[in-house]
């Protein structure tokens, strides 16, 4: 990890944040596919994985890149990996056909089953959040900026889904004096917690790993913990990249 730049990422970041605005600003309509498991792919899904993996591969130390875009790689291969890259290039394609620029570009690395570093960038908005495995910025408007967590012991602000809040949420936020929710969508949730916007974040609905791998970087950099409902610490590289619920704490 010491050899690799955090800058660097950033501006892989950035330039598939680019390709992503030029496709937002035209009419896509026409181009939207639906996935297996029925979410939308468009085409700016792509043209952002391939800007991200060709960046990665540019690096003076490679690791493997598991996209949601990319490949598809079996468990017999990724199981010897105790380094790679976990990338979902356009997290939130919903909040993306919806134009509401609640979407992001998300890049980790992965070691040993857990996040070190991570970058989410959520270009209609032009806000950068990254964590070094140290500590968790923000850059807005050209203003870069440590976050933290709140670490407030009571009346409480939730972060839920904007497109997938559930009944089950809004009753396990009830256990911690949750006062107020806001909704966001895509990884920007992880980050809402790290700045300290937001205090909670529960998710019970399916992810997958490159969905939070970023976000939890992100979150943990700024003091907030990750944490599944059927595993303590939340990890990535399983053999079903199915996550499990989780919850994250910024307190």
């Amino acid at each position: 990890m010491k050899d690799i730049s955090i800058q660097s990422i950033l501006v892989i970041a950035q330039k598939a944040g680019e390709k992503i605005m030029e496709i937002y600003k035209q009419d896509f309509s026409q181009t939207i596919e639906i996935k297996g498991d029925d979410s939308p792919l468009t085409i700016a899904d792509k043209a952002a994985n391939e800007i991200i993996e060709e960046g990665l591969n540019c690096l003076a130390i490679q690791y493997p890149v598991l996209s949601e875009e990319g490949r598809a790689i079996d468990y017999t291969e990724r199981k010897e990996w105790s380094t790679f890259w976990c990338v979902d290039p356009l997290d939130g394609t919903k909040e993306f056909i919806k134009k509401n620029g609640m979407f992001t570009v998300n890049i980790a690395l992965i070691e040993n089953g857990f996040p070190i570093m991570g970058v989410v960038y959520a270009p209609a908005l032009d806000i950068m959040y990254y964590s070094d495995g140290k500590e968790s910025f923000k850059i807005e408007k050209g203003i870069k900026e440590t976050i933290q967590v709140n670490r407030k012991i009571e009346k409480r602000v939730a972060v839920q889904s904007a497109s997938h809040a559930s009944d089950l949420e809004t009753e396990f936020l009830s256990k911690y004096d949750v006062i107020d929710t806001i909704s966001v969508g895509s990884s920007l949730k992880f980050c809402q917690v790290a700045e300290g916007k937001a205090d909670i974040y529960f998710r019970s609905g399916p992810t997958m790993e490159w969905d939070t791998a970023a976000g939890q970087a992100v979150a943990e950099g700024a003091g907030a913990r990750v944490e599944g409902l059927n595993q303590r610490r939340f990890s990535y590289n399983k053999e079903n990249l199915l996550n499990d619920s989780f919850v994250v704490f910024g307190f």
